[in-house]
């Protein structure tokens, strides 16, 4: 038998995992502060919940889709409630960016309420989310990641079991610096290219069959060739949000993040720009800018 399915945060993301759910079958009650995300999926068995704390009596597992860990907190605690009312066997999903420690804390305090908590933190795009194309790194209960694989299966096309509470977010940690820094790269390449007098077009096409190859090349690349950066897969301000909770993490755990430090320094320099709205492609416009390459109109 299906779960009954909540979910809060119809952003870019959580649009397209419910509109996945709902293909799959599953009903889902959804609530999102704005009415228009929330009738813009009205119908195939997705229905609106009236208030927040009207969804946890409602349903078997709640989904989170949140812009980070403060927003999770304030929604868990004063929107559904969770630990004012009786609970008991609720299995709460973050798939938020979320702040390992902060993550593992709030799973601890709703554990003594009876509810599991998985921190199931998502690797791709919108794009890619809407397509089943991304990837789940899971921390919480191994039971309860066992329970919920129906789920996860029907959203992403791998799902990773990571270990406790806080290891999924850890885990999201790293594949985005990792992921980051391979854009950042991509950029940095692609403008020596142009400076060089090389097309940038026919020198992404030999990057991408090259040994330099990676899945960024395919995501990114076109849109830093074209300068495509106004209407975003994902935002520039929120990777930065992304780095800053990477080095959170590396100074915890005194791991050097040298590479991280300047990377933060360079969205920080573009979001100063009134650019932190645009693509995380941008980037390609801060080694523009610095190698005075006339700045082409964004589409």
């Amino acid at each position: 038998m299906k779960k009954r399915i909540g979910f809060v945060g119809l952003g870019l993301m959580g649009r397209g995992m419910v509109r996945n759910l709902l293909s799959a079958g599953f009903s889902v009650v959804g609530y999102d502060i704005d009415n228009e995300k929330m009738e813009a999926l009205v119908g195939n068995g997705f229905r609106k919940a009236a208030s927040p704390e009207a969804l946890p009596p409602m349903v078997d597992v709640i989904i989170l889709s949140l812009p980070n860990s403060h927003v999770v907190n304030d929604v868990v605690g004063n929107s559904l409630k969770l630990f004012e009312m009786e609970t008991k066997g609720l299995i709460l999903i973050d798939t938020t960016t979320a702040d390992p420690v902060m993550s593992g804390a709030l799973a601890l305090r709703l554990k003594k309420r009876g509810i599991e908590m998985l921190d199931a933190t998502i690797s791709g795009t919108s794009k890619m989310c809407a397509e089943k194309d991304v990837t789940f790194m899971v921390g919480g209960h191994e039971d309860t990641f066992k329970e919920c694989e129906q789920i996860l299966t029907v959203l992403g096309r791998n799902n990773f079991y990571m270990g406790a509470n806080g290891s999924g977010a850890s885990a999201k940690l790293v594949v985005n610096l990792v992921l980051g820094l391979n854009r950042m790269v991509l950029a940095e390449g692609l403008c020596l290219a142009k400076k060089a007098g090389m097309d940038p077009q026919r020198t992404l096409e030999v990057l991408k069959e090259s040994a330099a190859y990676s899945r960024a090349m395919d995501q990114k690349g076109q849109k830093m060739v074209d300068k495509d950066l106004l209407v975003p897969e994902g935002k520039l301000a929120f990777h930065l949000k992304d780095v800053r909770l990477m080095l959170d993490l590396g100074h915890r755990v005194n791991a050097p993040l040298i590479l991280s430090s300047l990377h933060a320094q360079a969205l920080e320099a573009e979001v100063a720009k009134g650019r932190g709205e645009w693509d995380n492609a941008d980037i390609i416009s801060f080694y523009e800018d610095l190698a005075n390459i006339p700045s082409s109109n964004s589409t």
